[in-house]
């Protein structure tokens, strides 16, 4: 595929989430867990221009991904896309100029075709989104980005919309075994591994070569847990689910043999893009 979307990752972990998908005629916003002023620093680290964004997109009411929103949405006079349930799940949600859409929803915004789908999180009504872009008849796929975290498993919709994106990104917040002998209360850890929870190394590597085809050339590891995971063992994981390779001494970067597909993870703390 010819890349018309990319992807940046300014902040992804259980601390604050956001990220910018940038279309061919503009940008959107998916979630805002970080400050106003955290946004603007990140982008400007990666070059991402933030007044191109004509849309943002909010997966779920969790603080994580909506601390930043309200200042935000302060400044900025463009559409803010949501479900009805997330709409409704936090108090703090209640006075914002949401555009309320179904989780299945398809938009078309910055010259980009948005699937939305839901996803099976302890919230209201979550969805995450594959971004396309399409030949003038509407017809054939030319790029296409794929985004999930903060589900337990991957929904058959899921599972649709992300088969074949050229850059997916999939949550792989936590590692089983350090979960199970971490720090984290009974409780705690039966709701992160359960089925409103969040994805597992091992989910994400198990869905890999179901998901994963010839147009696929990124995978980013999301939503990692600091307490649970490290970048080297999520992306370790997903690697050996496709026959990656390390690219580099610290196992945070890895290829196939071929060159053809990269994964990486991101970070909380350091924005990385995709292209």
């Amino acid at each position: 595929m010819t890349p018309l979307i990319h992807l940046h990752v300014l902040a992804s972990g259980s601390k604050g989430n956001a990220t910018v998908v940038e279309g061919p005629t503009g940008s959107v916003l998916v979630d805002c867990g970080i400050s106003r002023k955290r946004l603007h620093e990140r982008a400007n680290e990666v070059g991402c221009d933030l007044s191109r964004v004509q849309a943002i997109l909010l997966t779920h009411e969790h603080g994580d991904h909506t601390a930043g929103l309200g200042v935000v949405c302060n400044h900025f006079d463009g559409p803010v896309y949501t479900t009805a349930g997330t709409a409704t799940g936090r108090r703090g949600l209640a006075n914002l100029p949401f555009t309320l859409v179904d989780h299945d929803a398809t938009l078309e915004v910055a010259g980009m075709r948005i699937q939305a789908f839901p996803t099976s999180h302890d919230v209201n009504d979550p969805m995450c989104f594959e971004f396309e872009v399409r030949d003038e008849d509407g017809q054939d796929v030319l790029d296409s980005v794929g985004w999930v975290t903060d589900t337990g498993f991957l929904t058959d919709d899921a599972l649709d919309a992300l088969y074949g994106c050229r850059i997916l990104g999939i949550e792989a917040n936590h590692d089983l075994r350090m979960l199970r002998s971490g720090p984290y209360p009974h409780f705690l850890k039966a709701r992160v591994a359960g089925d409103f929870g969040h994805l597992s190394n091992e989910q994400a590597a198990e869905a890999l070569p179901h998901l994963v085809t010839h147009d696929t050339e990124t995978v980013v590891a999301l939503h990692l847990s600091q307490e649970n995971n490290r970048p080297s063992i999520a992306v370790r994981a997903l690697a050996e689910a496709v026959g990656a390779v390390a690219a580099n001494d610290t196992f945070t970067e890895t290829r196939t043999p071929d060159g053809l597909l990269s994964i990486c993870a991101g970070a909380q703390d350091r924005p990385i893009s995709v292209w």
